[in-house]
């Protein structure tokens, strides 16, 4: 995630860290290239471009515009749900450690560290990285290390633990049914981001609008280059840099769970959970946060 403070004049003009230019400098090439062939056909052939009017192109782009809003909001919801999921996660966890904070030192630290293990699972699982692997610097799962879903196996274990700890007398049955509650909204918060990952955005519906805004700035130099000259280029670029951005900004947000720049923090917020745990626990030596680096946190 880009962690920047409002632009100032000077990040305007000269940023690129944070920006979504590097993304897009092949397209912006690629249509300057058009814009200069436009340029040169026009100067030889003066007229060539006469019968092509920018009115077709003024309504094109404010249709274009419209759509490409559209699909940015349908992806900043995916990306702000995904947010919003996490958050949930972190209350869960704070809310259900204040809630075994009355049992026996051994006890607290197996569930606190399922915790752990249940958030360091997930953010591997909804990356596509190995969830056994960031489990078990955690927890043992035993014989669900085979388990398809090893992340809601963690999951599972704590629940176990917890429904011992009611057979033997050592919490009652409304202490059991808190912790239960909290459990249930981990595991919502879990099928939720797995609903986020596995429902992207209709491919179809992207790739329509990748289509119509190319051929749109593809074209749009040819209907300018007659009238502007070398003065072409800059609304080109311009309305290019413009449509190609923002359809590059809504990839990213998209997969809100990805490493792209602009995706969710879930390194961050995970080392946050596994600090406050381990706090709890007593434990002195606690990983340190993770910093943004170059601006980006990850």
């Amino acid at each position: 995630m880009i962690v920047r403070s409002k632009p100032s004049f000077k990040d305007i003009v000269f940023a690129v860290n944070g920006s979504i230019l590097p993304r897009i400098t092949p397209q912006l090439m690629t249509i300057a290239l058009v814009s200069v062939i436009a340029i040169f056909a026009a100067r030889e052939h003066p007229g060539i471009f006469a019968r092509i009017s920018a009115i077709p192109f003024t309504l094109i782009g404010i249709a274009l515009s419209v759509f490409m809003s559209f699909r940015n909001n349908a992806c900043y919801a995916r990306w702000w749900e995904g947010r919003e999921l996490w958050g949930e996660l972190i209350i869960a966890c704070r809310s259900f450690a204040r809630q075994v904070s009355t049992l026996e030192d051994d006890d607290r630290r197996f569930l606190l560290r399922g915790l752990c293990g249940f958030t360091a699972g997930l953010a591997a699982r909804l990356r596509g990285e190995d969830e056994l692997v960031a489990i078990k610097h955690w927890c043992d799962i035993g014989a669900a290390s085979g388990s398809p879903n090893r992340t809601d196996a963690v999951l599972y274990q704590i629940g176990r633990y917890c429904l011992t700890l009611v057979r033997q007398d050592r919490i009652g049955q409304i202490h059991y049914s808190v912790l239960e509650g909290q459990i249930t909204v981990l595991s919502n918060v879990q099928g939720g981001c797995e609903r986020i990952v596995s429902t992207p955005v209709p491919f179809a519906y992207s790739l329509l609008l990748h289509r119509t805004a190319l051929i749109f700035c593809l074209t749009l130099p040819f209907a300018l280059a007659g009238s502007l000259d070398w003065w072409t280029l800059l609304p080109v670029l311009l309305v290019a840099y413009t449509f190609f951005g923002l359809d590059a900004l809504g990839h990213q947000l998209e997969d809100p769970f990805g490493l792209e720049p602009n995706a969710l923090p879930l390194d961050a917020m995970k080392r946050m959970i596994e600090r406050e745990m381990l706090a709890l626990l007593g434990s002195q030596d606690l990983p340190p946060p993770i910093e943004p680096q170059k601006n980006v946190l990850k």
